[in-house]
């Protein structure tokens, strides 16, 4: 670390020592004797380090059950040893893991193949690679079909609505949809294709996305070059993440599997990706109306929607293996509180090398998980179990994740105080960060205590950085999906924040999410991977160090309440009938009973009271639990949350057994829904009462 960083943190250091003193869940004494453990913390963390392993996982391609994943798992396992971690395992879970074997698509009446490749770039040796397999969906089905093409914009239902409106029918055809205006999930665009009966779908991302017309494309821009494409699961995991043939428990070797192709999971269309540059052929043959104004793209000429005046061949074949992914679990056993567990994870699968998703993250475990080493050799030892995590086959669908949280459901649900995820740790400069309602005050309060590399702190530049002009920075706390999260918070009802720094990002998913692309453009000298192993650091040390947990569950239940208003004014537009007198007096109790328990916490803690303090902290390590229902929602009960669950289009939906009811214009159900919240809603009180 050169002399101007150390003075740096030093100085930090010093200006921070104040707002320390006044952390949720840690007493003044209890505050001063980790400080210095901070510090040592703060100052261990390099950026060079953060570089040296962010290469060494973006070596090679890596895709979840490749040859080089395992490799890179052994490899993990191996410095945790070394770096002092207890436990390390190699947990291995065999899972439905299709791989690609054929994509082809050829435009008939002009005999000629599309590429359906990346082009390799002089300034980044890593996209000449040859190993980087063919790009696909996963999970796709198979298809060999000639069709014309139908442009369907981003692939939603109201796209879909006006096309017919145009005259346009998409039964039997390909369609092509772009991935964003506005963003889904591309599982959500399968499905919505599979059910709108098109024959096949080919996702591209337009040059109005991510690409020239968003400024300098890559090598010398961050955004996507001409034949950059993105790969990505379409999977329906908003109804079931984790291997489709084990709904609700662990996949082990020699345990009881269901036939894939009967989950609720596994879509029954074929896609595939594509990029612009093969994109602009099927687009430029388009005939049929011209398209609205909202759906013209970055090419050069005007976007119609179809069909094609030439039909497409197209042939998707993937097998249907299954395959064994690895989870790396490695811990710091807690002296006093073995059985309450800080768990930290990221995934290590890649579509290809993973520059930002996920290697950005793999790189800051590894120096946060060797700071914490450096830290035991010092005499440390934690209070609580601090767990790290590198994930498998995240990509695919949550897999390792939500498989190893399924193994180890009773014991997370006995004493997890909260699940920290860092997908991927730096696109760019700007933090920001998701989570539920009861853990934003902490990051706050964490970022406060953290340097950014801009100067000042992270809560500064977050704060300078906000798109409003809000006293504090926003922390997003309506959580939908698409990260390893969800097992956590919708399965096992573990508080979850996931955190990011972001910044323009044109190559996901593609050949060019790179080592160069990192090092040159998303964050050269790797001081945000540094930060990011500083932050998620610090955050684990208050955690595993804590008199009580910092949980605010007065705040959550104060966004409930916001909830239930827009819940109840959605029901009398649809003119459902439904009386939330109950189920708000539940939530105001809940509201009353949160804040009186931090108030007993915080006088307790200083008194030195612990009878009350543990009384406290165990009602609070409740209260996620009870708001989940064994039930689950209906259609995918693996989803048991009832504040929480994500829609198909990966974006949030709350009070979700109530809204699905509400939106489905089913009164009686919505009445049984809201008597369910309430039950749920009055647990949580309780809990804190």
């Amino acid at each position: 670390m050169t002399r101007i960083a150390c003075a740096i943190l030093l100085l930090f250091a010093i200006t921070a020592d104040a707002s320390f003193q006044t952390r949720d869940g840690l007493s003044r004494a209890n505050a001063a004797r980790i400080k210095p453990l901070q510090e040592q913390l703060l100052q261990t963390i390099r950026p060079e380090n953060c570089r040296r392993e962010h290469r060494i996982f973006t070596e090679k391609p890596h895709m979840a059950g490749s040859a080089r994943n395992y490799e890179l798992a052994e490899y993990v396992a191996k410095q945790w040893r070394e770096y002092g971690l207890e436990d390390v395992e190699l947990i291995e879970h065999p899972v439905y893991l299709p791989w690609p074997v054929r994509y082809e698509a050829t435009l008939v009446d002009a005999n000629e193949k599309l590429s359906l490749k990346e082009e390799p770039i002089p300034q980044d040796k890593d996209s000449y690679a040859t190993d980087a397999g063919i790009p696909y969906c996963a999970y796709s089905a198979d298809v060999d079909v000639t069709a014309p093409v139908v442009y369907v914009n981003s692939g939603n239902p109201e796209d879909y609505d006006l096309l017919a409106q145009q005259g346009v029918d998409v039964r039997g055809k390909i369609a092509l949809a772009r991935y964003s205006v506005p963003y889904s999930y591309r599982g959500y665009k399968a499905l919505t294709a599979q059910k709108r009966g098109a024959a096949a779908l080919l996702l591209y991302s337009d040059p109005a996305d991510d690409g020239f017309k968003k400024g300098e494309v890559y090598p010398w821009g961050p955004w996507g070059p001409e034949s950059h494409l993105q790969r990505g699961g379409i999977v329906y995991d908003f109804n079931l993440p984790g291997d489709p043939r084990t709904p609700g428990w662990a996949s082990v070797p020699g345990g009881r599997f269901l036939p894939a192709e009967s989950a609720v999971s596994m879509p029954t269309i074929a896609a595939a990706p594509m990029s612009y540059k093969d994109a602009r052929k099927l687009l430029e043959k388009m005939t049929g109306p011209t398209a609205p104004p909202a759906w013209q793209g970055g090419l050069p000429f005007r976007y119609r929607l179809g069909p094609t005046g030439d039909k497409l061949h197209l042939i998707i074949e993937n097998d249907k293996k299954v395959r064994s992914i690895w989870n790396v679990i490695g811990r710091l056993r807690g002296a006093e509180r073995p059985d309450e567990w800080v768990i930290l994870g990221n995934h290590r699968d890649a579509w290809v090398f993973g520059g930002v998703d996920p290697s950005s993250g793999s790189a800051t475990m590894m120096e946060t998980a060797r700071a914490f080493g450096e830290l035991k050799r010092s005499g440390w030892k934690p209070r609580r179990t601090v767990v790290f995590a590198s994930w498998d086959a995240e990509e695919f669908t949550l897999t390792g994740s939500t498989e190893w949280g399924e193994l180890e459901a009773a014991a997370l649900k006995a004493g997890a105080l909260a699940y920290l995820n860092v997908d991927s740790s730096s696109s760019g400069s700007s933090f920001s960060a998701s989570a539920v309602p009861a853990l934003a005050n902490f990051l706050r309060q964490v970022a406060r205590e953290v340097p950014d590399p801009s100067g000042g702190s992270i809560y500064d530049a977050w704060l300078r950085n906000s798109a409003t002009k809000a006293k504090e920075p926003e922390v997003t706390t309506r959580l939908g999906s698409g990260s390893d999260y969800t097992v956590f918070l919708n399965f096992l009802g573990v508080p979850v924040a996931d955190l990011t720094f972001d910044g323009p990002y044109g190559v996901y998913h593609s050949i060019y999410d790179t080592f160069t692309w990192v090092d040159r453009i998303g964050d050269p000298g790797y001081y945000y991977h540094a930060a990011m192993a500083r932050y998620w650091a610090v955050a684990a040390l208050t955690l595993s160090e804590c008199d009580y947990v910092p949980l605010d569950y007065s705040a959550y239940a104060g966004e409930v309440q916001i909830y239930l208003d827009e819940t109840e004014s959605e029901a009398r537009k649809r003119k459902i009938g439904l009386d939330f007198t109950a189920a708000l007096e539940a939530a105001r109790a809940w509201e009353k009973n949160s804040r009186a328990a931090l108030d007993t916490a915080r006088s307790a803690v200083e008194r030195g009271d612990r009878v009350r303090v543990e009384r406290v902290h165990g009602g609070l390590m409740k209260v996620e639990r009870a708001l989940l229902d064994p039930d689950g929602l209906a259609g995918r009960p693996w989803f048991k949350h009832l504040i929480y669950a994500p829609r198909p289009t990966y974006k949030a939906m709350v009070l979700p057994a109530l809204t699905e009811a509400i939106e489905a214009g089913d009164g009686p159900r919505a009445r049984a829904e809201l008597q369910r919240l309430t039950r749920a809603l009055s647990r949580a009180a309780t809990a804190l009462k």
